[in-house]
């Protein structure tokens, strides 16, 4: 049996695709372009053309698969958009669904994840739903532009502290729990990095890497949503949705730190700095 992995070639996705195959384990990668996910992952991956939004692509999919990463499409707004395919699975004898969600979801209903799992547990299928601190390639991503040409980070998140976790860990995480199906059913994970910072810490590990002064911008919600929406020409909903998660870090849902990363992997999540530095490429001008 295989392991489907949805958004193979997305942030996390190519790392779960990649330690899954350290696993020895048959992996069935999904996406919309098959062509960019042959390219990407080589011979060792089977892949099948998959859309969320297309229920005849479900079936393919599904076959001889056991288990499931379950991750939304960042364009997906609407948690209703992926009920189709999980009331699919539904069907199917799936050993575990492990479900990307986010940190503090369990207690907060505004993020699509919140709704997510609760339909997930609600078809009976047995979960692991991944809670996450906040991608540390967010920083290096969608941010990293304003570093690069401003010299600051827009990021609304006020003087909160963050838990950043790398997506390559966050990949790991989620390996471990697929390859051992049996001892993971019915349960979520909250796993960070080894620290929370606030965004003026941010800036000084930044600068430090860069040997450039980066300063942090703190912007109100109005002026983070209106530069990215109008000057850097994004999806509203994508927006909308980031600031959803923003104005969650601001009431300090994002700034615990487990030990959790450790537990499952035995290893020590990636800091920050490290993190700058082996991508540091992203924030040169």
């Amino acid at each position: 049996m295989r392991v489907l992995v949805t958004g193979a070639s997305g942030n996390v996705g190519k790392y779960v695709v990649m330690e899954l195959l350290k696993r020895d384990q048959r992996v069935l990668a999904a996406g919309t372009d098959t062509d960019r996910l042959k390219q990407m992952l080589g011979e060792r991956v089977e892949v099948v053309k998959f859309d969320f939004l297309d229920a005849s692509t479900f079936e393919t999919a599904l076959t001889d698969v056991d288990r499931i990463f379950l991750m939304r499409p960042p364009h997906l707004g609407k948690p209703e958009d992926l009920y189709p395919f999980i009331l699919a699975a539904k069907e199917k004898n799936i050993a575990l669904m492990s479900f990307l969600s986010l940190m503090g979801v369990e207690n907060n209903t505004i993020p699509p994840h919140h709704k997510i799992e609760k339909a997930i547990e609600k078809a009976g299928i047995p979960y692991t739903h991944i809670r996450p601190g906040f991608f540390m390639q967010n920083v290096s991503g969608i941010h990293a532009e304003e570093i690069k040409q401003l010299d600051e980070i827009w990021i609304p998140a006020g003087r909160s502290k963050t838990s950043f976790i790398d997506a390559e860990d966050i990949g790991t995480v989620i390996a471990t729990v697929l390859a051992d199906a049996s001892m993971h059913k019915n349960t979520a994970y909250t796993i960070t990095g080894p620290e929370a910072l606030d965004y003026d810490e941010v800036a000084q590990i930044l600068s430090k890497v860069t040997g450039r002064r980066i300063r942090y911008k703190n912007p109100s919600f109005l002026k983070y949503r209106s530069h990215y929406i109008k000057v850097r020409k994004l999806d509203k909903g994508y927006v909308n949705v980031t600031l959803a998660l923003y104005l969650m870090t601001r009431l300090g849902t994002a700034k615990a730190v487990t030990d959790t990363f450790f537990k499952l992997t035995g290893k020590q999540p990636k800091t920050f700095e490290n993190f700058v530095t082996d991508h540091k490429t992203c924030f040169i001008k």
